[in-house]
């Protein structure tokens, strides 16, 4: 999902919360199933409906098997993996029997705490990328989070109090493919746009030491890409109310939304809930709710200035 289209394709699409079957004694595999499937498509801010139609299968079918409720074949499973651009194993989520080293990297993983995990990604993408840690990362800023955030208003201001130059990455990507965002999806799809993203934030990382940049809103969705980004830049995670996103979405002129605002605010809802784990990997987190653009600023500055003086590895 793009920056353009993480909120509005999710806001504009009907419904997408299908009751389920009546509560009865479900089968533990099938629910854990479901809920991984859930989470898929909540983290690519997709709806059942755009999954149902790229996997070819029925939405009923698919809020079955979301549900726990449908023992879908290996075949459907299969269909349902790509039109999540995962693999059926992580869909599954045995990924990790795979090899004996998988086996025992995830013992050594297992039960660990957050801050654990953090630091054994951060000591293992060291090992493997061959050299040490990036030492521009602290003068590079990127400001992640769905749109309506204020990643492209404050983006702007910060770059011009830190006097360094700002890219918006979405903008980045159409020069690199020559047409606009939704273009590149509607020609190439989803997973051609996950290249060229991937390229331009490599390219900007090249070519600016120091820099503030305005992410895309699913750049959180392709794990080697936000690895790239938190190896590389000091990631500020601007969130806010849902109510607060639909809003300014609705402030930019985009009134699609409308069409069908329950719906909307449930999709986003879960498009948040989805991705939080995921932006809460950010260094510094600026909750722009209820505050204006002046007091969001202060605080992004104070924040970020705070982050570049303490260096942080």
């Amino acid at each position: 999902m793009t920056e353009q289209e993480d909120a509005e394709t999710a806001l504009s699409t009907p419904a997408d919360n299908m009751p389920g079957a009546a509560e009865e004694a479900k089968n533990p595999l099938l629910v854990a199933l479901g809920e991984r499937a859930r989470n898929l498509r909540a983290q690519r801010g997709l709806t059942r409906k755009a999954v149902a139609v790229a996997a070819d299968v029925s939405e009923r079918h698919l809020a079955n098997l979301e549900y726990g409720t449908g023992n879908a074949s290996i075949l459907v499973l299969q269909q349902v993996a790509g039109a999540l651009h995962c693999s059926l194993a992580e869909l599954v989520g045995d990924f990790t029997t795979r090899s004996p080293e998988w086996l025992l990297i995830r013992e050594l993983l297992e039960h660990r705490s957050e801050p654990e995990l953090r630091r054994a990604r951060l000591a293992l993408h060291e090992l493997l990328s061959g050299g040490g840690s990036d030492t521009a990362r602290h003068r590079r800023i990127a400001l992640i989070g769905l749109r309506g955030a204020g990643k492209s208003t404050l983006g702007p201001l910060l770059a011009r109090d830190l006097d360094v130059p700002f890219i918006e990455l979405s903008r980045e990507i159409e020069t690199l493919a020559g047409c606009s965002v939704r273009e590149i999806h509607d020609l190439y799809g989803t997973t051609a746009y996950r290249r060229y993203e991937r390229r331009a934030l490599e390219e900007t990382v090249q070519i600016h030491s120091e820099v503030v940049i305005a992410t895309p809103g699913g750049i959180v969705s392709d794990p080697a890409t936000f690895n790239e980004l938190l190896a590389h830049c000091t990631t500020v995670w601007l969130r806010a109310a849902p109510e607060e996103h639909m809003g300014r979405v609705l402030a930019q002129g985009d009134m699609r939304p409308m069409a069908a605002s329950k719906e909307a605010m449930d999709d986003l809802r879960r498009i948040l809930e989805g991705r939080a784990a995921f932006y809460s990997k950010a260094d510094l987190t600026i909750d722009t709710s209820g505050s204006s653009l002046e007091e969001s600023l202060q605080q992004l500055r104070t924040g970020v200035r705070k982050l570049m003086t303490a260096r942080p590895a």
